[in-house]
């Protein structure tokens, strides 16, 4: 019996998305819940799986397709075995045998090619995060398919081995005869293309204004460096510096409500809880995750929160309602080495907090001058909502909670 593979659910407000890649072949056998199809909607990588077992009758999408919720993607022929499936599994099954067993005699870039057609969203993560060639690598999936564990063994074994013996340098190539210069183009990806429009949206709808303060961190350190062993050993989660920064951030939202408020049509919507997105670099572009009720969690809470989300962005397994909602952002640049930026907020969000890179540098203190560890925030606002005033001070209150701690316990 047929069964139609049909575009799943995708989220609140999400009605199509694009086909990013077939992940397997017509005449391919496939297991119950086996991803056939990978789709890219505005802000995630979906995989769309297989009711039933059997084999791939045919795929009525490509690659670049646009489709919406409940459009069909394949046919599945439930129970059919591609051993005996008809002509035209057969086929197919003698052809990838045959294309295998080229493949296994030809050298290995011969290979790539077909390699590449069929890497699953988790196995071109793990070969650009290792950075292995997969045409040199050989598979252990089901018809020769390459493995998220293929992949890191065969990274593990680049690095174990021994370097080559030193020789004498091969002489550089030489630059072609007609001075040839390449360019390449590749359409954007829908996530590209979505934070494309959502952030120039955000600078011709909003009223965007940025201003600073710098941080003596050395108080949030030292704490980190007494309690750091005791926390991990007790909570099983580093302690970074996000978990202070959220929790500051949470006392200068209830203090200045408007930076955790947001424009909606000619009305003003306040919220009195506080849902921090964390902007997290993965592979496809930039996620915004959130962390729910911020101002009722713990910080090791927090840390684990984002610890999670920061894993499940690089594996591509954020789901939709990870990043629904958000009332204000905190972006950190300073893991790439920002020493400062105007970050643009994250609409309908009013606010977004950048941190930037610690560096020790001389400031007065009691008079005197001394180095201590510094640290320059930003927070950039809409002004058709938050007054300079009202930024000034919930920035003000964020430096003033890093720099004595103790404020956040006492709730000051």
């Amino acid at each position: 019996m047929a069964t139609e593979v049909k575009v799943p659910t995708l989220g609140e407000s999400v009605t199509e998305a694009s086909i990013g890649e077939l992940l397997k072949n017509v005449g391919d056998a496939v297991a119950v819940d086996e991803p056939i199809v990978s789709l890219e909607t505005d802000k995630v990588a979906v995989e769309a799986p297989s009711p039933v077992a059997g084999v791939i009758k045919e795929f009525k999408v490509a690659v670049g397709d646009t489709v919406e919720v409940g459009a069909v993607l394949a046919v599945v022929e439930e129970g059919a075995a591609p051993s005996a499936s008809g002509s035209e599994a057969g086929r197919a099954k003698e052809e990838r045998e045959e294309g295998e067993k080229e493949r296994e005699e030809s050298p290995a870039p011969a290979a790539s090619s077909d390699a590449s057609q069929t890497l699953s969203p988790a196995v071109r993560r793990a070969v650009l995060e290792h950075g292995v060639d997969p045409s040199t690598i050989k598979g252990t999936g089901k018809d020769g398919r390459l493995t998220k564990e293929d992949v890191i063994a065969a990274a593990k074994a680049k690095g174990d081995s021994p370097a080559p013996a030193p020789s004498a340098p091969a002489p550089a190539p030489a630059p072609a005869a007609t001075g040839e210069r390449r360019e390449e183009r590749v359409k954007m990806t829908r996530m590209r293309q979505t934070i494309a429009k959502r952030l120039k949206g955000a600078q011709d709808n909003a009223a965007l204004l940025t201003t600073f303060n710098d941080v003596d961190m050395s108080a949030v350190m030292e704490a980190r460096a007494k309690y750091k062993d005791i926390f991990a050993k007790k909570h099983d989660i580093r302690l970074g510096f996000m978990g202070f920064f959220a929790k500051a951030a949470c006392l200068a939202l209830k203090d200045v409500p408007a930076v955790n408020a947001y424009i909606e049509g000619d009305e003003i919507v306040y919220h009195d809880y506080v849902d921090i997105s964390v902007a997290v670099s993965a592979p496809n572009g930039l996620v915004v995750p959130v962390i729910r009720d911020a101002q009722d969690k713990g910080f090791a809470r927090i840390e684990k929160d984002i610890a999670d989300f920061g894993k499940r962005a690089k594996e591509g397994t954020l789901t939709m309602e990870d990043m629904k909602g958000g009332t204000f952002t905190i972006s950190n640049g300073g893991v790439f080495g920002s020493l400062m930026s105007t970050p643009i907020i994250n609409p309908p969000q009013s606010a977004v907090l950048g941190l930037h890179r610690i560096e020790d540098r001389p400031v007065v203190v009691d008079g005197e001058i001394v180095i201590r560890p510094m640290m320059y925030i930003a927070l950039s606002y809409d002004h058709r909502l938050i007054d300079g005033r009202e930024a000034v001070t919930a920035l003000k209150i964020i430096k003033e909670a890093i720099e004595d701690p103790t404020r956040m316990l006492i709730d000051l």
